[in-house]
């Protein structure tokens, strides 16, 4: 930019750009004004500096956070000017001759006194510092620059900033007069003006420079991630690629937030945005939240209200990993399911039981060998091929309840079976007929019966489990919310998904743990189950929590007294993103057009 170079030249003390500008040029002001001895304006813009004068001996560690997380347009300049050892001794040494003489033989008054040796005292410690090695010497040089939209705003936000450097123990003053010289002294150019410096000029220890680092945030950025809002320190994008496997030890992700909070609307956001990056995405809804999202997006919903089952007696081809068994596999799902329904069953009645599914499986002529899954069929060319077996060729829970109904010891559990036969759970007694072939499916059990609710959670849950594990190569992810009604009362439950979250990561998958209940999500043997499904995820997002929630969850995930304090005021649609080693605050960000496909706030629609 072309500045008028002669002051005296200049009317109303303007300075004015040229007017033949190159492209580059075009990005600069076309009016300076320096007018007024207290501002700037610039094109409209209103802008004053301050210059710290002074500090107190004892700065806290990183005070500039607190100007940082300020509602003002401010700019901070640093300067740090590094001084030749050998001469800062040579003069320590000099004024501490003369201090400790001063102090001998002064006449004045203790206060005078004790200054003097204050200055004595601290320029034999610099010394020491210096001599042995650990520190060196600086001088130190802070400016900080506001700009506002008015007059006005402008002298509000400059008491409010001389307020908070106050409270901080920093003295300032107003470049008064000398607003332009403040001005270029926090461009980008490197440029201390010497008149700034005479007054701004402090000595530091390098154990000194630590406090005055700005920026207390962690960054976090995935080049090829998700977009999930703004870091609420520094403005800057926070995008979080899950399945990057150089960065995080798995995709596995735990959402805890008080109701109300922005918990629902950011898992929302995140299966609307994971949608676009053709991720396949599963959902259980246990409160109608994702219904609307799931029409939108052209998912498939599945609500059980119509015809809609699921057999739980299903062996699914792609249920296992290598080297297992089948029928092995089935049963340990079944143990839980049942352990589930029948309460109170014991260890000796499980075994029984057992016998029992192993020879109905028999009778459909499945065994513990795979092959026996498998039949003979032939295709249009006549060539001779194996298929796996279909759902109707699986044994169904009235086949179980007739067999248990015979038998003695297992005869009162067929009482309570009876209601997934002939009752309101009837649709597990039939063969599956849902379609989860979708890119998204949402299972809706808003109207299950809440004392049933987590035995149908267990049941979707598993079959999405085993369609997560039929091909590798695809992203996918599962989503689990209100997941304590899993865990928190059936230990074979609890254990499921904890194998789920511990073992995901090797099928291309990842699950998110989403409550409102911290207490119930630790409920279960001491927590040991919820502390182990947070210790296998490598992101933790947490949003506005009741004091006595906040004190469950540090016990284990590491929050500093700071960042409780702000989770308990946090306002709505803000966060404490954890992913990895780094902690962000996030304020969560979404379009227009966004919002309105997930937003589900009855006043808002």
């Amino acid at each position: 930019m072309n500045f008028i170079a002669d002051r005296n030249e200049i009317t109303s003390n303007q300075i004015i750009t040229n007017e033949t500008k190159s492209k580059f040029e075009e990005i600069f002001p076309t009016i300076i004004d320096f007018k007024n001895p207290k501002l700037i304006e610039i094109d409209g813009k209103f802008i004053a500096s301050l210059i710290v004068t002074n500090y107190s001996r004892e700065m806290e560690a990183i005070f500039l956070d607190r100007l940082l997380s300020l509602d003002i347009d401010l700019q901070l300049s640093i300067f740090y000017e590094k001084q030749n050892t050998y001469d800062v001794i040579k003069e320590l040494t000099y004024n501490i001759s003369n201090a400790g003489a001063n102090i001998k033989t002064s006449n004045e008054n203790q206060n005078d006194i004790d200054r003097l040796s204050y200055v004595y005292h601290d320029a034999k410690y610099i010394r020491k510092q210096l001599q042995i090695g650990e520190e060196d010497f600086y001088y130190l040089y802070l400016y900080i620059l506001v700009c506002a939209d008015s007059k006005e705003e402008l002298e509000s936000d400059l008491q409010k900033l001389e307020s908070t450097l106050s409270g901080l123990g920093l003295k300032s003053r107003r470049a008064l007069y000398r607003q332009q010289q403040a001005l270029i002294s926090n461009l980008p150019i490197l440029k201390n003006d010497p008149e700034l410096k005479r007054l701004s000029k402090r000595n530091v220890l390098t154990s000194g420079l630590i406090a005055t680092y700005p920026f207390l945030s962690n960054e976090l950025y995935d080049d090829t991630g998700i977009l999930i809002g703004l870091n609420s320190f520094s403005n800057s994008l926070v995008m979080i690629d899950r399945f990057n496997s150089n960065k995080y030890k798995n995709g596995n992700m735990c959402v805890f937030g008080a109701s109300g909070s922005g918990k629902s609307y950011f898992v929302k956001m995140m299966i609307n945005r994971n949608r676009f990056l053709n991720t396949t995405q599963y959902v259980i809804d246990p409160d109608r939240e994702y219904t609307n999202l799931c029409q939108r997006l052209k998912g498939t919903l599945i609500n059980f209200s119509g015809n809609e089952h699921i057999n739980i007696m299903d062996i699914r081809e792609n249920s296992i990993d290598e080297n297992e068994s089948y029928l092995k596999s089935k049963i340990s799902k079944l143990n839980v399911f049942f352990s589930m329904i029948f309460e109170d069953i014991s260890q000796e009645e499980k075994a029984l039981l057992e016998e029992h599914i192993i020879k109905i499986y028999n009778n459909y002529g499945i065994f513990f060998e795979n092959n026996s899954l498998y039949e003979e069929c032939e295709n249009t060319s006549f060539i001779k091929t194996k298929k796996f077996k279909n759902s109707e060729q699986m044994p169904k829970l009235e086949d179980v309840y007739n067999s248990i109904k015979k038998d003695k010891k297992l005869k009162k559990y067929s009482t309570i079976l009876k209601t997934y036969i002939t009752g309101s759970m009837s649709f597990l007694n039939e063969y599956t007929n849902v379609d989860i072939s979708n890119k998204l499916v949402v299972a809706d059990i808003y109207d299950i019966e809440e004392e049933k609710i987590p035995i149908i959670m267990f049941i979707i849950t598993e079959l999405f489990w085993d369609k997560i594990k039929e091909n590798r190569k695809n992203k996918k992810i599962i989503y689990l919310d209100e997941v304590w009604k899993l865990i928190n009362k059936n230990k074979d439950a609890a254990e499921f998904v904890f194998k789920m979250f511990k073992t995901i990561r090797k099928f291309g998958g990842a699950t998110t743990a989403i409550t409102q209940d911290v207490t119930d999500f630790f409920a279960l043997d001491d927590g040991k189950y919820g502390q182990s499904i947070i210790n296998n995820s490598s992101m933790k997002v947490i949003f506005q929590l009741e004091e006595n929630n906040i004190v469950k969850l540090s016990d284990v995930i590491n929050l500093s007294e700071e960042e409780k304090y702000r989770l308990i005021n946090l306002e709505r649609g803000k966060c404490l993103l954890h992913a990895g080693r780094n902690k962000v605050m996030v304020d969560i960000k979404v379009s227009k057009k966004e919002h309105e496909v997930i937003n589900t706030d009855v006043n808002e629609m």
